[in-house]
């Protein structure tokens, strides 16, 4: 018998683990999920395997986005399973635009990005049925 998730909703993996300084705190200890790890001192960690959908909206999946877009998306992972308070969105928006500037992106389309995810991305933030993982069993 093997066991699985239906991972429909990704389109990357990591290979190798990444880590990143964010300046983004756990309220208490630091959080630990299979993939992501917080430290007390601001470290993002992201572990090889994890998976996320790059760039969402209206964008374009450019090596100048691909790493502000991973680790957006493992903020808004832990925001989303209540491992961060959801008053930290707005500091994982603001890495997002510094991280796609330090990566070349030009400062009107990082611009652009850091004012769609402002405005639209709270519902992506909230708690989503595919952020529980359905475990399937097959013979």
């Amino acid at each position: 018998m093997i066991t699985y998730r239906d991972l429909r909703a990704y389109k990357y993996q990591t290979l190798e683990t990444y880590d990143l300084y964010v300046g983004i705190y756990p309220q208490g200890p630091e959080i630990i999920t299979d993939h992501i790890r917080l430290s007390r001192e601001g470290v993002l960690k992201i572990r090889a395997g994890y998976c996320w959908d790059g760039p969402s909206g209206p964008a374009f999946d450019t090596k100048n986005f691909m790493r502000a877009s991973l680790v957006h998306d493992a903020l808004y992972q832990l925001i989303r399973l209540g491992m961060l308070p959801k008053e930290k969105r707005g500091a994982a928006d603001r890495l997002l635009w510094r991280v796609c500037l330090e990566d070349g992106m030009s400062s009107l389309r990082a611009a652009n990005v850091f004012l769609f995810v402002r405005a639209c991305g709270a519902l992506s933030s909230q708690p989503r049925k595919q952020d529980i993982a359905t475990t399937l069993k097959a013979p």
